[in-house]
């Protein structure tokens, strides 16, 4: 497990700040090093730092890593922190920390991420990665106009629900079924660039017959690009990719790939610390699941589907 601090308020108490007025904030991600992870937490600093609070942030080695997650919420349950914002890589396998967790008293809040059942978590600040990954289908399949469409599929992580619902998104949006003979290759790559890479290395060796590749991020998309610009596929491959960070929407704007469909990190990690430190000095706590937002970006805008441009992008990257 990873393990980094930014203390931002002062002198704590053990309880964390417990009849202060101030709070003691956990954060629990995927991983430490995914660029949308490094700017959630960044951002989660920031908030926090503004309302008073101590902000212990933690992850998992890797995208899929529940143990490491399980042994983060109980590091942060035995500091007595008044919140925990978790990104769970196991929907149901963080379950049981969650419970232990609420059971204590401590706010509990999903960001990027919903739990399942949504319900075990308080309260739920994300991206709505179904409509994420339509939008990316949608514009894709667009672009391709009349041309058949041959399609590679480069998933995350195996049994992930953010994985499962952007590639059903995509589905939907590309207008295709799982079992389509338009989709001529599918990998796991667990979000990594190095992975996107092989993988679209591997496909590329049973098939170059292909026009389209769906991504189910920005660091997949470029490691893709890689080995399709090695073959010198690189502009004739339509791809589409999911996150919105300034390095992905430059990558858009170069040509790269074709369009990315811009999350809100920021917004989840102020909503978040909202949430806790109002719940800490009023007792007021949230519920439900709040949208974060969702934008196409693309200098190649294609009729009917609303879109900002690359500048645009850059002005509001993760923002």
């Amino acid at each position: 497990m990873l393990l980094g601090a930014a203390a931002c308020g002062g002198n704590q108490t053990s309880t964390g700040g417990q009849g202060t007025g101030k709070a003691t904030i956990g954060l629990v991600t995927k991983t430490e090093t995914n660029p949308f992870f490094v700017a959630l937490r960044e951002a989660a600093q920031a908030a926090a730092k503004k309302q008073g609070a101590e902000l212990v942030a933690l992850s998992g080695k890797f995208d899929g890593d529940n143990e490491g997650q399980v042994n983060a919420v109980e590091s942060l349950i035995a500091r007595h922190v008044r919140g925990i914002m978790i990104t769970p890589s196991n929907t149901t396998g963080i379950l049981g920390a969650i419970a232990e967790a609420r059971r204590q008293g401590i706010l509990v809040i999903a960001l990027d991420t919903a739990t399942d059942p949504e319900n075990a978590a308080a309260a739920t600040y994300a991206t709505d990665n179904f409509k994420a990954g339509r939008l990316q289908g949608t514009y894709v399949r667009a672009v391709l106009g009349r041309r058949a469409p041959k399609l590679f599929m480069l998933d995350g992580t195996e049994g992930s629900t953010v994985s499962q619902q952007r590639h059903d998104g995509f589905l939907s949006g590309y207008g295709i079924k799982d079992d389509s003979p338009a989709i001529r290759g599918r990998a796991i790559t667990n979000g990594d660039r190095n992975r996107g890479q092989t993988a679209m290395e591997n496909l590329l060796q049973r098939t170059s017959d292909v026009n389209s590749v769906y991504t189910i991020n920005e660091p997949v998309a470029n490691g893709a690009y890689t080995a399709l610009a090695a073959r010198g596929l690189g502009g004739r491959v339509t791809v589409g990719s999911i996150d919105g960070g300034c390095e992905g929407v430059r990558d858009v704007r170069s040509g790269k790939y074709a369009a990315t469909v811009m999350q809100f990190p920021v917004r989840m990690a102020d909503l978040g610390v909202a949430a806790v430190t109002d719940f800490v000095r009023h007792g007021k706590k949230p519920s439900g699941f709040t949208d974060t937002g969702t934008q196409l970006i693309t200098d190649k805008p294609v009729h009917g589907l609303a879109s900002r441009d690359t500048g645009w992008g850059l002005r509001h990257c993760w923002g």
